[in-house]
């Protein structure tokens, strides 16, 4: 992660963000533990999804983070990647349906762009 960008998340920050919200950030932790705890879905797919949309959200912090705990929860390299690449398609897929937009734009706009 390039420093100059994106700070190195520390204790020190967590303990700030903490002190400046510390109901906000109490009630997220217990939102994010009950989110990721086994369920319908198991521990590890859950942490397939969040790589999936930490990639769609692009959030590095999110990437890195909830890359290590599916390794944690025992998602293998491929598994992990095929997820990647399942946002991938799904981001593509956004760009690709919302191509409708623009085609039925074609129909209501004459050659020199009026309506």
């Amino acid at each position: 992660m390039d420093d100059a960008l994106y700070p190195r998340p520390t204790k020190a920050l967590a303990d700030k963000r903490r002190e400046l919200a510390p109901d906000q950030d109490a009630a997220f932790r217990a939102f994010s533990e009950a989110v990721f705890k086994d369920g319908a879905l198991p521990r590890k797919m859950k942490q397939l999804i969040a790589v999936a949309v930490a990639h769609v959200t692009q959030c590095p912090y999110c990437i890195q983070g909830h890359t290590k705990a599916a390794l944690r929860d025992g998602a293998t390299q491929q598994e992990i990647m095929e997820a990647i690449w399942v946002a991938a398609e799904m981001r593509a897929g956004g760009a690709f349906a919302h191509s409708n937009l623009a085609l039925a734009t074609f129909e209501q706009v004459d050659s020199r762009g009026r309506t």
